[in-house]
């Protein structure tokens, strides 16, 4: 009887061990979005639409440039949004574009 009782007990650890785990990991919110007003954002011309730049002040800019073919761009293929080292943890938009803008090799 004794070992059913210590399964038990080993058992319900485990299990409450995940369950809180499960739990931390879904209560980790997303990172917030880069906004065009940001000082760093406005530094480097970003926009949050691509089609959006302003070819005169960015004469860089090229039509297909956006922040999910761009080398800094740290989102997954197919993401709306992902990381980007410029803008200290915030995301950018998949089809934003930046004056930092570096296609990928």
């Amino acid at each position: 009887m004794k070992s059913n009782r210590r399964t038990f007990v080993i058992h319900t650890a485990v299990g409450a061990g995940a369950l809180v785990a499960a739990c931390m990991a879904q209560a980790q919110p997303k990172p917030a979005l880069v906004d065009e007003k940001d000082p760093q954002a406005t530094a480097l011309g970003y926009k949050a639409d691509a089609t959006k730049v302003d070819k005169t002040k960015q004469p860089k800019y090229a039509a297909g440039q956006d922040c999910s073919n761009c080398a800094l761009y740290q989102g997954k293929p197919g993401d709306a949004a992902g990381g980007c080292p410029l803008y200290g943890g915030k995301q950018v938009s998949a089809k934003g574009w930046c004056s930092a803008y570096a296609k990928k090799g």
